[in-house]
């Protein structure tokens, strides 16, 4: 009997030993991992304090409803733009919603779309043109789409070049202004009703807009990093005037340094 208390009394003096040991361990894990990010976060802030305002990129690396981007200045109404981006993915089928611009009335303002195995479209108003990019290949691709409310005349412009053109969308209808921007989902109201089947995956910088055609030589200035390049006059890319949620990333980027 003597002996077998003596044998439980030893157990529970192990028991403890164990469980001294394992409490040490949980805690010299968690401090690690503390001190590991604490070290990214500075890292983080090193990169973003260290960047220029416009050097850097949006990285969506999931097809899901709440990761997305929101530009914080709403567009003013507009006859006339020209929206351009650096854009890279290989999602398969689509590569999502680039960016969607919803108004009080109208979920589908503008809005720049692959989704499935359709080609990409610019919708205006609800009002749709079929656009003949292809830039899901993994690589670094610059795209611009300009637009006047004349005739609903359009232009597509991939890496510099014109792809394709043509009229009747939308024609008339301004651009309405006190909307809201959204860079990597499609909006079903506004503001949200998000799908995660037309999210954006993949990464997008330089995101700029005038209100006006560009020519045709201003669009081949920003796709070749030109000194001459222009910043958008309604929008310009600068990390102050892009909010992100849901897990979407900023990371520093040179459209002209880090090209495929």
């Amino acid at each position: 009997m003597e002996k077998q208390v003596l044998s439980r009394v030893n157990n529970l003096e192990e028991g403890k030993v164990n469980l001294k040991n394992e409490t040490e361990l949980r805690g010299k894990i968690e401090s690690a991992l503390t001190s590991l990010q604490q070290r990214i976060t500075d890292l983080e802030k090193g990169q973003k304090e260290s960047r220029p305002a416009d050097k850097f990129q949006l990285t969506f690396p999931l097809r899901t409803n709440y990761m997305y981007a929101k530009v914080k200045k709403s567009l003013p109404e507009m006859y006339a733009f020209t929206v351009c981006m650096w854009l890279k993915s290989n999602a398969s089928p689509g590569v999502g919603t680039p960016f969607s611009y919803a108004v009080p009335g109208q979920a589908n303002e503008l809005v720049l779309i692959e989704w499935g195995n359709n080609p990409m479209e610019i919708l205006i108003n609800d009002k749709v043109a079929k656009l003949p990019f292809v830039i899901n290949d993994g690589k670094w691709h610059h795209i611009c789409i300009a637009w006047t409310t004349r005739d609903g005349v359009w232009e597509a412009y991939q890496d510099g070049v014109l792809r394709g053109n043509g009229e009747n969308l939308a024609p008339y209808h301004p651009i309405k202004h006190q909307g809201v921007l959204v860079i990597g989902q499609e909006q079903d109201t506004l503001g949200g009703g998000f799908d995660a089947t037309q999210a954006f995956v993949g990464e997008l910088a330089h995101f700029n807009m005038w209100d006006r055609k560009l020519t045709v030589g201003e669009v081949y200035n920003l796709a070749t990093c030109s000194n001459k390049a222009l910043t958008g006059n309604v929008i310009s890319w600068a990390e102050t005037n892009v909010e992100i949620f849901g897990g979407a990333t900023k990371w520093t980027f040179d459209a002209c340094r880090q090209i495929n």
